[in-house]
């Protein structure tokens, strides 16, 4: 009897190897798949360092760099996810390389925590939570904004 093999599901090049049926996606390419991701966290990283730099936060105050950043990453992530999901096809290696690699590395959630922290450690609890809601809020918002004025942007091309 022949062992009838169920047709591959379509790939995601963000691979979660916490999640079975992705392992295999890292089999195919993993080096090319590593490489774009690293590279992008790089330049990434290196973007949201230089507005660290540009715009430095001083101590108790509202971290306004580091909430600009995660709300343009979210926005651009919003673009980003409806161009090459919904508007065309990309290869494969775009999503990771833009999206994990460069987008992730620029946002930052680690930042977010110590600024918070570090707010709370300067006796400014009110503007600690402040600041949790409003990057929650920016960020969601700036993604469903995004993403909208792209399919509607996207909509009146086609």
């Amino acid at each position: 009897m022949t062992k009838v093999e169920p047709a591959p599901e379509p790939t995601d090049p963000d691979v979660d190897l916490h999640v079975p049926a992705q392992r295999g996606e890292l089999r195919r390419a993993p080096v090319a798949l590593l490489l774009v991701i690293s590279a992008g966290g790089v330049l990434g990283a290196c973007a949201r360092y230089g507005a660290a730099l540009a715009w430095p936060t001083p101590a108790g105050a509202f971290p306004w760099t580091t909430w600009a950043v995660n709300v343009s990453g979210c926005a651009a992530i919003g673009v980003l996810m409806v161009l090459i999901a919904e508007v065309r096809t990309a290869h494969p290696l775009v999503r990771p390389f833009l999206g994990t690699g460069i987008l992730g590395g620029f946002t930052t959630f680690s930042t977010y925590a110590v600024d918070t922290q570090r707010l709370l450690d300067a006796g400014r609890a009110g503007l600690a939570l402040g600041y949790l809601a409003a990057t929650m809020a920016g960020a969601l918002g700036a993604v469903w904004l995004a993403a909208a004025a792209t399919r509607r942007l996207a909509r009146g091309r086609a």
